[in-house]
């Protein structure tokens, strides 16, 4: 359950976005990569952020919802 409450904790802190790394751990790095390369979601810097990419999280959401694989 820790490990749960942990993914709720990220959810609170940054409500519209997450970052690359934390998508691939809600997930999974090989499911995230695939719908980026179907581009069904798109990484975005933001300024400020150094390297990290940024997807928004209702549309993660949504792609997850629908995926039926």
């Amino acid at each position: 359950m820790k490990r749960t409450d942990d993914f709720l904790n990220i959810l609170d802190a940054s409500p519209d976005t997450l970052t690359k790394a934390e998508a691939y751990r809600l997930y999974g790095k090989d499911k995230v990569r695939l719908w980026c390369s179907e581009n069904l979601i798109h990484p975005v810097g933001m300024q400020g952020s150094g390297k990290k990419k940024f997807i928004d999280r209702l549309k993660l959401e949504a792609v997850a919802r629908a995926d039926n694989r």
